[in-house]
């Protein structure tokens, strides 16, 4: 008798999770072979972030802890980067030039830190100059609290919008039920803060009793993609989901993304941890994937000269190993595009200029090119 339950239980779980990830958000995917690519930095194994400077050389994090610059076709060691704990997914994570950087040198570094009193490790914002091949002034923004063990979910990526806030992603830090909903908690958020640390007067929090004010949006999973939308200025994120349910979301001040009260996602053993994808007050996302993809870097396509790009979102995927353009009208994806098929686990995207940068694991970086 307890075989024949559990062998039921196991077909409407698995029944669940077919559903699932069968669900398509009704565009589907097709393959264009109109691109390749050309290596630009050869022989790098994780690179997190990047970052080109006004003479054109680049700064690349590597999750592992190593800054390095890429000039005249050599890459040099940066010294003083930050302590980074490089457990699972964390470590030397984006990295992100200040709008007038040509005026102020100003660079800004998330990471996985061990600051704090707990053991662990919990998401950081640093900004320091470059000289001598040394990161100097350096000084921490902000530090994600209090510090956790668990080795996923630091987000973290890190742009700056036309008015000049900059904006970083803490993911849920593996605390689904704890952090995303409660806005006296780090973890699960989208952050807005002035160029030098201080919080926006206006932020949605200010004031507000125990609340973590430096808190723009909230209800998020895991942002590790974060882009600027070249006309509006608005920032553009997107999230992991569990099992189905990666998301494409446009932060607003003081709004509430869902996670984990509403997904379109399940969990990874196939079981449901929630019955809707829709409640008043929360937002739905512009656009979500099943199966998920596995997201990593978004950029908006602009000033490239190819009409199929400009003003479409590049994303990368980790999970499938291709570059993903997603064809947008009036903020809505209706076509989906597979670029540079299997050239790997993607895990950056940024528009320099009008060239598109991609970073990819275990290659490294990537100039799209269209044939």
């Amino acid at each position: 008798m307890k075989s024949r339950f559990t062998y039921i239980l196991l077909l409407l779980v698995a029944s669940v999770a077919c559903a699932q990830e069968t669900r398509e958000n009704d565009v589907t995917l097709t393959s264009n072979l109109d691109y390749t690519y050309e290596v630009i930095v050869p022989e790098l194994t994780n690179p997190w972030g990047l970052a080109v400077l006004p003479d054109e050389s680049m700064l690349i994090t590597e999750k592992s802890g190593e800054l390095i610059h890429f000039k005249d076709g050599k890459k040099t060691m940066i010294t003083g980067a930050p302590e980074v704990v490089t457990r699972n997914q964390g470590g030397l994570l984006d990295i992100r030039l200040h709008p007038d950087y040509v005026t102020n040198g100003w660079i800004y570094i998330t990471y996985s830190s061990p600051e704090g009193e707990e053991d662990g490790a919990m998401t950081a914002l640093m900004r320091a100059k470059l000289k001598d091949g040394a990161l100097t002034e350096k000084k921490v923004l902000y530090k994600g609290s209090p510090n956790t063990r668990k080795g996923h979910h630091f987000g973290s990526r890190v742009r700056f919008d036309k008015d000049g806030y900059v904006y970083f992603s803490i993911g849920d830090r593996g605390a689904r039920d704890e952090n995303p909903q409660d806005i006296t908690r780090d973890g699960g958020k989208i952050y807005r803060l002035n160029a030098d640390g201080s919080i926006p007067t206006d932020n949605p929090f200010v004031g507000k009793d125990g609340a973590k004010e430096a808190i723009f949006s909230y209800g998020h999973r895991n942002p590790q993609g974060m882009t600027v939308h070249p006309e509006t200025g608005k920032i553009w994120i997107h999230e992991h989901g569990p099992r189905g349910g990666d998301e494409i979301n446009i932060p607003e001040a003081g709004k509430n993304f869902g996670w984990p009260v509403i997904s379109y996602g399940i969990n990874y053993s196939g079981t449901t941890f929630t019955e809707i994808s829709e409640k008043e007050g929360m937002e739905q996302p512009v656009y979500y994937w099943v199966p998920s993809i596995a997201p990593s870097g978004m950029a908006f396509a602009n000033n490239t000269g190819d009409a199929k790009l400009d003003g479409n979102l590049l994303i990368g995927s980790l999970k499938f190993e291709y570059l993903e353009l997603a064809i947008l009208e009036n903020n809505k994806v209706v076509a989906r595009e597979k670029l540079l098929e299997d050239v790997g686990r993607v895990r950056n995207v940024i528009n320099h200029n009008g060239t598109t940068y991609v970073g990819v694991e275990g290659k490294g970086i990537l100039k799209l090119v269209k044939k």
